[in-house]
């Protein structure tokens, strides 16, 4: 939704009351939808340049995560959410979409994947 007294059009002027940002940590959120999560030391980065939402995939240091951005299965999911609780950003993990029965797929969504 619209945040209370924001609409299409709004213009800032002399009516406009201004916020001090003075010791604060202020960004519009990016997002950054293609992520493999390689290494935690990813986090800052993203935090440090205004990105607060990741979207991706990937298990850690693993071969299969660099070449991807899917989080295989139900069990790397929960797992991937539990070590994102660390982060003070907000997380999509993105399951693997192949398979030839439809329950493993249910699974992962019933973990939690972003899509």
């Amino acid at each position: 939704g619209i945040m209370d007294g924001v609409t299409a059009g709004m213009e800032i002027g002399a009516s406009t009351e201004i916020l001090a940002g003075e010791g604060q940590i202020l960004t519009a959120g990016g997002i950054d939808s293609h992520i493999h999560f390689i290494s935690p030391n990813q986090i800052p980065e993203a935090f440090y340049s205004g990105v607060t939402t990741l979207i991706g995939g990937g298990t850690g240091p693993a071969t299969g995560t660099n070449a991807t951005t899917c989080t295989p299965g139900a069990w790397n999911i929960r797992r991937m959410y539990e070590a994102a609780e660390a982060f003070p950003l907000n997380f999509g993990f993105l399951g693997k979409g192949n398979s030839s029965l439809p329950e493993s797929l249910r699974e992962q969504i019933r973990a939690g994947a972003l899509g």
